[in-house]
């Protein structure tokens, strides 16, 4: 299973991007996903989250400003940025948690795609 994510650039403030995390694999299902950032020499930081149900949750610092779906069909989740600020700035990360199976045999694991750079000028 991997999860590939893109969508980073360089916008200036006010500008918006549309980040995307594509699922691959023996994926038999997808629970609750999310994404994630890190800025320089900061720590990493939730960003949203989605359950296979469809509620969200957001860190308050992008409430109104992000929104965070997902296509089961397609196993893609995205991230709708606008309005974005300098302090947007950072590496973004998609993550799943994820039910692979192989034959007869099923694990669950949470994995972490590569990360894209935002970059967000003022």
């Amino acid at each position: 299973v991997q999860l590939q994510a893109s969508g980073g650039g360089l916008v200036q403030a006010g500008e918006s991007l549309r980040l995307s995390c594509a699922a691959s694999g023996r994926i038999y299902s997808i629970n609750d996903v999310g994404w994630y950032r890190q800025a320089p020499g900061k720590q990493r930081e939730l960003v949203a989250t989605i359950t296979s149900g469809g509620s969200t949750n957001y860190a308050d610092s992008v409430k109104g400003r992000f929104t965070i779906s997902r296509d089961n069909a397609k196993n893609m989740m995205y991230l709708q940025m606008n309005s974005l600020k300098p302090e947007d700035t950072a590496v973004y990360y998609c993550n799943a948690a994820i039910r692979a199976c192989v034959g007869y045999g099923c694990s669950d694991s949470v994995y972490w795609g590569q990360g894209t750079q935002v970059t967000v000028s003022s």
